[in-house]
């Protein structure tokens, strides 16, 4: 395995040094971010400070490796988190995975997005609502509960579609996923009214769902409707 490793690592530097547009330091992040123990915290202030880092990671979301990709993604991901201005300018970018054919790139998408909102001055989630919400209804049972936990995010950073989200979210019951995986992804559901509850204007009508969730087949949605309920009392 050891041997493999090396061997791996050879071909990566060959490659690096034919390819000139790639700096010395960037080699090296390009080595470590082929690492699965790599340390995703490790290269977040590099990538907040250095323009040609972050574009290489975020040229990285769509390459074929997994694990540069995931680790990319996970650099990327928290940088989202404290400094979203830096990748405010790639929104385009992040709104095409969203309607890629590959489910990770659109988990990518929803994520980074939702992160994002907060510094929204733009406001240029409000023109692809519909883009990412639909969402709820993809066939990837992954997809679509990333989409019900991030809503809670941006409803906090968007208190004007509050509402909207809130109806969007009690939409579960009508998409087409089949009844399984539909109280499966209920859970999610409940999660996101978790984060804005205290701030919404449509308590009753949250209250109502989870409370019908106490019966779901999901012991997972079973058991996050409990626990909502019993943060209330």
């Amino acid at each position: 395995m050891l041997k493999i490793n090396y061997i791996l690592e050879k071909l990566i530097k060959k490659y690096l040094f034919i390819n000139q547009k790639i700096s010395k330091k960037n080699q090296e992040i390009m080595l470590n971010l082929n690492k699965k123990d790599f340390a995703p915290e490790s290269l977040v202030k590099k990538a907040i400070k250095d323009p040609k880092i972050l574009n290489e990671l975020v040229e990285n979301l769509v390459i074929k490796d997994e694990t540069i990709r995931y680790n990319s993604h996970k650099v990327l991901l928290i940088v989202s988190e404290v400094n979203p201005e830096v990748l405010y300018s790639k929104w385009d970018f992040f709104v095409n995975l969203l309607k890629s054919k590959n489910n990770f790139h659109k988990v990518i998408g929803l994520q980074i997005i939702a992160n994002l909102t907060k510094i929204d001055r733009e406001k240029k989630f409000e023109d692809i609502f519909d883009i990412y919400c639909d969402l709820l209804d993809a066939k990837s049972v992954m997809t679509a509960a990333n989409l019900a936990r991030n809503l809670g995010k941006i409803a906090n950073a968007k208190p004007n579609l509050r509402s909207k989200i809130t109806n969007k979210l009690l939409e579960i019951e009508k998409t087409s996923h089949e009844p399984g995986r539909k109280e499966l992804i209920k859970a999610s559901v409940i999660e996101s009214f978790r984060e804005f509850f205290e701030v919404s204007d449509n308590r009753d009508l949250i209250i109502n769902f989870v409370k019908k969730q106490l019966n779901s087949s999901s012991p997972k949605t079973r058991n996050t409707a409990e626990k909502f309920l019993k943060n209330l009392s």
